[in-house]
Formats: C-alpha cells, structure tokens, sequence
C-alpha cells in the first residue's frame, strides 16, 4: 500500500514539472502589428458584426424597426 502512495506523490511532482517546462518564457517579446494585420482583424470584427447583425434580423422571432 505504501509503495502505491509514492507512486502517486512522485507522478503528481513530475506532472508539476512539466507544467512548469511548458510555460513561456519571459524573454518572448510582444509582436509588433503591421499595418495588413489591423486590417484584416478589422475586417474579421466587421464580418463577424454583420454575421450576428443578419443573425437577429433573419431570426423569426425579433421585431424590426422601421427608421
């Protein structure tokens, strides 16, 4: 019984190590965007904004109003 608890003591502390081998180091720098990337995330944004806008307005039960 004893043998079966250090197994799990040491399997729980290399599970710990490995989570801390997987982190990212500190020394990664942010990436600088570029003017074609702001745009194309604009353009997802916008497409994704219109997909949920003709979402409700397609959905039988919502009310449209009339300006």
């Amino acid at each position: 019984m004893m043998g079966i608890g250090r197994m799990v003591v040491s399997l729980k502390s290399k599970l710990k190590h490995l989570k801390m081998m997987k982190k990212k180091p500190s020394y990664y720098d942010k990436i600088e965007k570029s003017e074609s990337m702001r745009v194309e995330i604009r353009s997802r944004k916008a497409r994704k904004l219109i997909e949920d806008t003709m979402k409700i307005a397609d959905s039988p039960g919502t009310k449209t109003f009339a300006f």
